[in-house]
């Protein structure tokens, strides 16, 4: 064999080993004790072990796996009607503690904050002193009496996008929590669309999984001003029939405690909390202590929110506190002792209720609300189906054309089946490297690859049939064959190409998981139909000396 020829095959038989060690590694050399043993090298090769490396290395995408795949979008006008309210608050804070007067403070639109000033001239005093307050995000002007503060575009841009990554952050908490395997959490399609990616394989309840993403679960201890009242107007008239603007009225649902109270009752509570769910260090679903089967939440804060707490507790003992939930009063006890970094939150939950809601507590509150824009959910039977029905097609075309191009192109025909199975090797440990998902459409590209490869091979083995034909000699007719064929071969997968590229950048989920079959298939398919059918051929020349009479074509 001549030096060229060799290095050719030590060159594809190098590629062949990397990608079956991709596809059946990491190889197992030392026993249990740590020593390297011909038994424990010899355990790599069994059937069980190969099978179970190759299902590790080759993921399976939600449609073959069984799973859930979400596409979210964060709710980001929240993120900016928060921030708008939470600066109205310090507007108002800021002008009473100048002693500025103001008759109306209201936020009439998104990003939009309007004062209304008793006196004119104290106008640039207010506009001074908000401005600061505010920061740059924030522009300022004047229409008489009226100071009008809008939050400017790139500012609102920045909020949206803050939203959405620490929305994507929370969620990943939550699922990884959860105990969901492999999950998938990433942004969906342009920048400013505000979406998600979530895919969740192999989930037993899809539906429990989706309540707790989408939890909101805002905490907030506050002090009660008076209750429980048995409607809304009756806490209302407790305050003259006006609520000023440091206090608010909250429901709370009575479950268990007095048969005869009304379904709903309402609190007059301070409006700035004590503590909030950010101040949380833990929180765990515990028994309750009134026994049964219900449950309760224990939850422990960090210094600074011990800090606080112990302080309003000290100084309020005797008085309720109101535990609320998402704007729900869960629970108002009376403070009987200073309490310093720990509570419960009492509710009548059950363990999976109150297991979720410990979950959604530790990870935080979500920065804005999220809706489903697409779910799919494929059950674990369905996508068993969709493999043994992908792979038997797989295998069914393989054999149909394994047995065409014996029988039709003879002993020439075996080196287009040695080339399809390396294509395919390699197009698998491509997936591997990339960390690709194999998908059902996926499938259906392996599949279109390997029509492509034998096409490949058709057209060059025509052309050789037909230089042999014009009376060439079998070496010269290999290497016009070849020659010839490349260009169409070349074109054909690069056009290919491109088209997958389109799929794979405009495409979603199984769409992509094609492209990306299609794209390493294509690409195996052309080092497979030249250089390595190329190098079968040079052999059987070699052999035959050279310059043999005849090729079996």
């Amino acid at each position: 064999m001549s030096r060229k020829l060799r290095n050719r095959f030590l060159l594809i038989g190098g590629i062949t080993v990397i990608a079956l060690y991709l596809l059946f590694g990491p190889l197992q050399i030392r026993d249990a004790s740590g020593r390297i043993t011909a038994q424990a090298i010899a355990a790599n090769f069994t059937p069980g072990r190969l099978k179970k490396n190759l299902a590790e290395n080759i993921k399976l995408g939600l449609d073959l796996r069984g799973g859930s795949h979400l596409i979210l979008q964060v709710q980001t006008d929240d993120a900016i009607r928060s921030v708008t309210a939470g600066n109205l608050e310090k507007a108002r804070s800021i002008l009473q503690q100048a002693g500025i007067k103001f008759t109306n403070i209201t936020s009439p639109a998104l990003g939009r904050i309007e004062i209304d000033l008793e006196d004119s001239g104290q106008i640039e005093d207010a506009k001074a002193r908000i401005t600061l307050d505010f920061g740059p995000g924030w522009t300022a002007r004047n229409e008489g009496k009226r100071l009008i503060f809008e939050m400017k575009d790139e500012e609102q841009r920045d909020i949206r996008e803050r939203a959405t990554e620490q929305a994507m952050r929370i969620i990943e908490q939550r699922i990884n929590a959860f105990g969901v395997a492999e999950p998938t959490i990433a942004r969906h399609g342009p920048a400013t669309a505000y979406q998600i990616l979530v895919q969740l394989p192999g989930v037993d309840d899809p539906e429990r999984v989706k309540n707790l993403i989408r939890a909101e679960s805002r905490l907030e201890l506050k002090l009660v001003h008076s209750g429980p009242h048995p409607s809304e107007e009756a806490a209302r008239q407790s305050l003259g029939g006006t609520v000023p603007p440091d206090k608010e009225i909250l429901p709370a649902r009575e479950r268990r405690r007095d048969p005869n109270a009304p379904p709903v009752q309402y609190y007059v509570v301070e409006k700035t909390p004590v503590i909030t769910g950010d101040d949380l260090r833990n929180a765990q679903a515990v028994p309750s202590q009134a026994g049964g089967s219900v449950y309760e939440i224990l939850f422990s804060l960090r210094p600074s929110g011990a800090e606080r707490f112990y302080a309003s507790t000290s100084a309020n003992i005797g008085k309720n506190l109101a535990i609320i939930l998402n704007n729900e009063i869960k629970s108002a006890p009376v403070i009987r002792d200073a309490i310093r970094d720990e509570g419960r939150i009492e509710g009548d939950f059950t363990k999976e209720e109150a297991e979720d809601l410990a979950l959604t507590l530790r990870s935080g509150a979500l920065p804005a609300r999220v809706s489903y824009l697409e779910e799919r959910t494929v059950g674990p039977s369905l996508g068993a189906d969709s493999i043994r029905q992908g792979f038997a097609a797989s295998i069914a075309g393989l054999a149909a054309i394994v047995i065409f191009m014996l029988f039709y192109y003879r002993l020439s025909g075996v080196n287009a089946v040695i080339g399809l199975v390396l294509n395919l090797i390699l197009l698998l440990a491509a997936m591997k490297i990339v960390g690709a998902v194999l998908t059902l459409p996926g499938i259906a590209g392996v599949a279109l690859t390997i029509g492509m490869a034998v096409d490949a091979n058709v057209l060059i083995f025509e052309r050789i049939r037909e230089e042999l034909r014009n009376g060439k000699v079998p070496a010269s007719a290999v290497a016009l064959g070849f020659e010839r064929a490349f260009a169409t071969i070349f074109d054909t997968n690069l056009t290919t190409i491109i088209a997958a590229l389109f799929l794979f950048v405009f495409g979603t989920g199984p769409i992509r998981g094609f492209a990306v079959t299609l794209t390493a298939g294509l690409i195996a398919n052309f080092f497979t139909a030249i250089f390595v059918s190329r190098a079968l051929f040079a052999w059987v020349l070699e052999r035959q000396g050279g310059r043999p009479a005849a090729l079996s074509i």
